[in-house]
């Protein structure tokens, strides 16, 4: 029985941007005066190289629905899932969507849904759109991925007020919904490194971490082998907005993403694999009791 390290942020497996941190409609400025005599922020680490070749071939199709578990502080809180649809102008999109459950929108109420156009071999984005409602609050983002320029562009719509966002990341540039799919081709081993930005709540976060090593995962939808990926995404214009990152991926052709731990500004939040379903095979959901401790 694996134990699951708990963390303190969420990025990969929450893929709505009410599963980031909050961020106002805009950032607050900094207080002088709070900011005088406080040590100069650690600087963003830098990506040295580029993410390492993908392993081929995918290990996901257009058709596959993989669904999951949400939990809030430790309560059902809702579903999220992830869909492959069909290509789409030589894009493959995957589409996200997150919906609390009746108990947990006494809390917050999230409605999400976010796509993402991957390129069909090197899973990099062209575009990323998201539509979100959060209590009363509405927004939508509308951003095209510029690879040759290393830069993120579109618009940006909160409660009706439309502004444009422009951003730049270093050596890759993914989002929330795409790097979840990428991250299931990397070629697994114990100390492989990882150095990316992600785009996620209207800011770039550069993510720096590892895959630490392969162990067993006890899930009510069955055993698996897995691999641990852990790491750190730091917020590029605000170095002291950090997030851990832990995920676990099925050491199998499918590469399944398994679980993942994190939080919201309310407290803790986890996502679990309660269903898949791939073309030609039969579907899976989750049976029994958990035999997980997190």
């Amino acid at each position: 029985m694996t134990v699951m390290r708990p963390a303190l942020a969420a990025l990969l497996f929450s893929l709505s941007s009410s599963a980031w941190a909050q961020l106002p409609d805009m950032d607050p400025p900094d207080d002088p005066k709070e900011q005088a005599g406080k040590a100069a922020p650690t600087p963003v680490p830098r990506c040295e190289k580029s993410l390492p070749s993908l392993r081929t071939p995918l290990a996901f199709s257009t058709g596959e629905v993989l669904e999951f578990n949400l939990d809030a502080m430790g309560a059902d809180a809702g579903k999220m899932t992830l869909n492959v649809r069909r290509k789409q102008e030589g894009h493959l999109p995957v589409e996200a969507t997150v919906k609390t459950n009746t108990f947990f929108s006494k809390v917050r109420r999230v409605d999400a849904t976010a796509v993402s156009y991957l390129h069909p071999r090197t899973l990099r984005p062209s575009r990323y759109t998201e539509n979100a409602t959060e209590n009363e609050t509405r927004r939508s983002v509308d951003l095209a991925f510029h690879a040759k320029d290393r830069r993120v562009r579109g618009d940006y719509i909160y409660n009706g007020r439309k502004r444009r966002l422009e951003l730049a990341f270093e050596n890759d540039g993914l989002d929330v919904t795409g790097a979840i799919y990428m991250m299931r081709q990397l070629p697994m081993k114990e100390g492989l490194p990882l150095c990316f930005d992600v785009y996620g709540v209207r800011r770039i976060w550069r993510l720096t971490g590892s895959v630490v090593k392969r162990e067993h995962v006890s899930l009510p939808i069955g055993e698996f082998e897995a691999w641990y990926l852990t790491g750190t995404a730091v917020r590029v214009d605000k170095p002291s907005m950090k997030r851990e990152v832990h995920v676990w991926i099925s050491d199998d052709e499918r590469r399944l993403p398994l679980a993942a731990v994190g939080a919201i500004d309310l407290g803790a939040v986890r996502a679990t694999l309660s269903s898949y379903s791939r073309p030609g095979e039969q579907a899976k959901k989750a049976q029994g009791k958990e035999q997980l401790k997190w």
